[in-house]
């Protein structure tokens, strides 16, 4: 690793001897600096929740903002226990798992699995969750810093899941995977490049939606399961949350498998609202005028 990496990896090891409950009041407090800012990141979490929860009041939305913005800055400072720690010693913060048997029929069937795993909680404790139980790969895309992709390696250790670029080559991977009955993790809820994705209702509004899940589940009969970890309040642990994915996921009609896809997604944020990753702009396309753009806001 590159010097400054070397530094990273060595402040987390020492951020992480710190207990989690400590870790997320650091976290607390981050997430209200970050609010008294009020930057982008605030504006666009604003947004999305005056579009997902548009019942709610003027205070009720600063109220919620606020609470979203708190447990944002959670689930960066809690990296340093997961990282930091190790693996081993991150899963023992992990005080239930509800649907494990899901998983468990579904590695069974041996026909593989495409883990959906949203932007909510503390997936990289769900990573290693999965690592756990079955081999797994994930589709990423490289970070913009070359120099951090090293560091990922080194702080995910022995249980760091097998990375597959989000390329051509990477998807062909995917499938071969899965034809051979293994399992691999997508990210549901992330903004596919133009051209590969399909437009369909994510709390009440059309988002722009991949499409390769669906198809990789249609193509290979592989079983679709939601996944997150959830953080449990007042530095308790985390709770392991699997749900089955909805049958028309697989639908040969593109609309109705991205809609599929995006009800999996709302029904686990609807179990964690406010540990959503809310500041992506989600509602966003290259067609279409954008919400987060104050004068079409």
């Amino acid at each position: 690793m590159r010097a400054d990496m070397t530094f990273v990896y060595l402040f987390l090891r020492l951020l992480g001897q710190l207990p989690l409950r400590a870790l997320h009041s650091i976290g607390s407090v981050l997430g209200r600096l970050v609010l008294w800012r009020n930057n982008r990141t605030v504006q666009n979490t604003a947004v999305n929740l005056c579009i997902v929860q548009p019942q709610l009041d003027d205070a009720a939305q600063v109220t919620l903002l606020r609470e979203v913005m708190i447990e944002s800055g959670k689930s960066v400072v809690e990296l340093a226990k997961i990282w930091g720690g190790g693996a081993e010693h991150a899963l023992e913060l992990i005080r239930e798992v509800r649907g494990e048997a899901l998983l468990d029929a579904a590695l069974a069937r041996g026909k593989g699995v495409i883990i959906a795993a949203p932007h909510l909680g503390c997936w990289e404790l769900l990573n290693y969750w999965l690592c756990r139980k079955t081999p797994m790969a994930i589709l990423y895309r490289p970070p913009r810093v070359a120099a951090v992709e090293a560091l990922l390696r080194k702080v995910r250790g022995a249980l760091a899941p097998e990375q597959v670029r989000a390329d051509g080559a990477g998807v062909r991977t995917l499938y071969k995977r899965l034809a051979a009955g293994g399992t691999v993790g997508i990210l549901p809820d992330q903004k596919p490049r133009a051209g590969e994705g399909e437009f369909a209702p994510f709390f009440g509004r059309d988002a722009l939606t991949m499409v390769l899940l669906p198809r990789l589940a249609a193509r290979t009969g592989a079983t679709v399961l939601f996944g997150f970890a959830e953080r449990l309040s007042a530095g308790a642990g985390y709770r392991v949350h699997l749900l089955p994915a909805p049958e028309s996921i697989v639908a040969a009609d593109l609309a109705i498998a991205c809609t599929a896809l995006n009800q999996g997604v709302q029904s686990c944020v609807e179990l964690a609202f406010a540990q959503y990753q809310w500041q992506y702009k989600r509602y966003s396309a290259d067609d279409r005028p954008s919400p987060y753009d104050k004068e079409n806001g």
